[in-house]
């Protein structure tokens, strides 16, 4: 016989990922929000606001994370499924990192000239 959830068990499970994305998205909202005011703050006191965002650093992380998780699901899915569209789903993220990983060299590369 098997065993099923109750009605009760089946809403809170089903709330729970969006309860987490509206206060994720929240969070995102404000933050946003306040970075702005604090922008228009500076400039209206006539100083700039700094960059803080670093590029080569921001694709250096996304794409050791993208690669790793690929390679994984890549490993993972061809000893699963072996050669079949499923195998996308670990190509494609390891595709995106390798790329990432990539533009920092290319971007070196091209400024030199």
């Amino acid at each position: 016989m098997e065993h099923v959830p109750s009605a009760a068990a089946q809403i809170l499970i089903a709330v729970i990922p969006i309860v987490g994305i509206v206060m994720g998205s929240t969070v995102a909202f404000f933050f946003l929000l306040w970075n702005y005011r604090q922008k228009v703050k500076l400039i209206e006191q006539g100083l700039v606001p700094p960059s803080t965002f670093d590029l080569e650093t921001f694709a250096l992380l996304t794409g050791l994370l993208s690669a790793g998780v690929g390679a994984v699901l890549t490993v993972f899915f061809l000893l699963m499924e072996g050669i079949s569209y499923v195998t996308l789903g670990g190509v494609i993220p390891l595709a995106v990192g390798i790329g990432l990983l990539l533009f920092p060299l290319v971007r070196r590369t091209l400024l030199r000239r």
